[in-house]
């Protein structure tokens, strides 16, 4: 998924020291492993977490610079003998007290660093601010909305009964409600497994070379600070039954399990196989660490994607999305007959022509749905310089291209699912656009040693984390990539709805519709001319509550529109099939 990480939000409270907790920000710029017993406000500009070196930035001036390539690691073996604890019926409580003993206050004498600061987001709204059928349906911090699951959501999810409202059609009037509730499945859980633990496992340490030199590309420049990373890794369950279902960017805390000490507190780098677990924790860890010593594990969920789904459903009750979300047989704003396609660009078949030129010729919605082979499909990670080949990322690039040349004014926004399809996307449009007028807008938190050198270079960083520009230097893009999730940052930065010409929601039969709505509520008014690409049967496969799973959120919202309104039948004014 790549895409899958944000920008933290600047919402705090009180955090005590427990070994698991439930969690919405992500890893802290420079940290000591130990959790701090108390937190404060987390900036946006935040720096990067480099656990194996913990460097103090020593200039915070935003920056362009160029980073060697990176690939994940393959799977490796690991053998540890572990013991597990599933989740209790009530996921209140935590496996420790929040008062560590005396003998464990303070951090580690091997750290040098301030511990970070960390804050629970998930917290228990008031039955008389929240209900199944309310209007209210998330709490505040703040200033921040937290969307808090409400108890009586909570108590029958518990119970594996679904809200009311999912056995209702899904209509504009239940839009919010709907998808609200499939969210708070999702939530809860999260909320569910938060008590898991591992105990007396094994910890292996390993180079992080050595993950990464059976699938680095022999055209791939290796990096010495990277090389010298420590992967902390063990293993895990890969029945989904007996485990949480874990991310890049979710946190473990580790335990040395015959102490009653605080426990260290790294972030999971990558999940291979499905059962191992390569994480990275800070210097205070390695330097107690050794090899016959065994540790209790426990974990703790990022909750940022699930916030800016909650935050698109509201925004989408905006009445110039209506059309977007529920289209109906309107005629097409048509503009002024598009120009030939280039001449130097024989890649397209009739029938792709077609579909550029269809794209080029209408202005607002209903949305354009380009059904075809996902972009990421024929995206290989590994891969130095690969451009798009998949026949609808083909037409995407050639769409793009014209209506940047039609119009000094035209702005396009173009997301994905994944950082992979951005990043392939972006390396092709440079055949006929000029690099200094496209941004690769990325998640603050993308490993920087993850980003393609050649992508990198249109990437701002600062403090060692990816920023973005001022609000000034945003709208003067022509074209800007970015995942579904991290397009929230444009929001964030102040970028206003009907601000680009053009949104390409792209491979969205791959992620959810809450996710695929982010930059469709935030960017999108009634000129907006939208273009959603998928592939038919596919699905997203990252949804973890058999509820959300049953009742809907799986079905992406290109799907969604190909049931319904003028996207039934073939008419090439609203859908190309490639």
């Amino acid at each position: 998924m790549g895409g899958l990480f944000s920008s933290p939000d600047q919402s705090s409270s009180q955090l005590p020291p427990t070994f698991s907790s439930y969690s919405s920000n992500p890893l802290p710029p420079t940290f000591s492993s130990r959790p701090s017993a108390s937190s404060s406000n987390l900036s946006r500009s935040s720096s990067k977490p480099s656990p194996s070196s913990l460097k103090t930035p020593v200039d915070s001036s935003t920056s362009y610079a160029s980073y060697p390539k990176t690939t994940e690691p393959p799977y490796a073996s690991s053998s540890s003998s572990t013991s597990y604890k599933l989740p209790q019926s009530s996921p209140s409580g935590v496996p420790y007290s929040s008062k560590p003993p005396p003998s464990s206050s303070g951090p580690s004498p091997s750290s040098t660093k301030q511990p970070p600061a960390f804050k629970p987001i998930l917290h228990t709204a008031p039955n008389e601010v929240t209900n199944e059928e309310g209007k209210t349906t998330y709490a505040w911090e703040k200033g921040e909305p937290i969307y808090a699951i409400p108890e009586d959501i909570k108590g029958l999810v518990k119970r594996d009964i679904a809200p009311q409202v999912l056995k209702q059609p899904l209509s504009p009037s239940t839009y919010k409600a709907y998808f609200a509730a499939l969210l708070y499945a999702e939530d809860y859980y999260l909320e569910k497994w938060s008590n898991f633990l591992l105990e007396k496992v094994t910890l292996k340490l390993e180079e992080a070379a050595l993950h990464k030199k059976s699938k680095k590309s022999k055209n791939s420049k290796g990096s010495a600070e990277e090389d010298d990373k420590i992967f902390v890794e063990f293993e895990i369950d890969s029945i989904p039954e007996k485990r949480p279902f874990l991310l890049s960017r979710d946190m473990v805390y580790a335990r040395p399990s015959d102490k009653t000490v605080e426990p260290f507190q790294g972030f999971i780098y990558r999940v291979v196989k499905s059962k191992c677990v390569l994480v990275e924790f800070g210097d205070d860890f390695h330097s107690q660490h050794h090899t016959n010593r065994k540790y209790d594990i426990s974990f703790s969920f990022n909750r940022v994607c699930l916030k800016r789904a909650h935050q698109a459903v509201e925004a989408a009750l905006n009445p110039s999305s209506h059309n977007f979300l529920f289209p109906e047989c309107v005629p097409r704003k048509n503009i002024v007959n598009p120009p030939a396609l280039r001449n130097t660009y024989d890649k397209l078949n009739t029938n792709e022509s077609n579909a550029v030129r269809r794209i080029l010729s209408f202005q607002g919605s209903p949305p354009y749905l380009l059904a075809g082979p996902l972009i990421s499909t024929n995206a290989p990670m590994y891969v130095p310089e690969q451009k798009v080949s998949a026949r609808t990322g083909v037409v995407v690039c050639e769409a793009v291209i014209e209506i940047y040349k039609t119009s000094q004014e035209n702005r396009i926004l173009i997301c994905a699912p994944i950082n992979r399809t951005c990043d392939v996307l972006m390396r092709s449009l440079r055949e006929g656009i000029p690099e200094s007028d496209m941004f690769r807008a990325n998640a603050a938190f993308r490993e920087i040693d993850g980003v393609p050198s050649d992508i990198l270079r249109s990437c701002p960083v600062k403090d060692e984390c990816f920023a973005c520009p001022p609000l000034q230097k945003l709208r003067k893009f022509k074209i800007i990539l970015s995942t579904f999730v991290s397009s929230f940052r444009l929001h964030n930065e102040g970028i206003a709805a009907g601000h680009f010409s053009h949104i390409f929601l792209v491979d969205a039969s791959s992620t959810t519709e809450p996710e695929a709505t982010i930059a469709l509520a935030n960017f999108a008014n009634e000129n907006t001319s939208v273009i959603v690409t998928g592939a038919p049967g596919n699905h997203s496969g990252w949804i973890r509550s058999n509820i959300a799973r049953k009742y809907g959120l799986g079905k992406s919202y290109f799907e969604r529109l190909r049931e319904v309104g003028p996207y039934q039948i073939p008419n090439p004014m609203f859908i190309t099939e490639l």
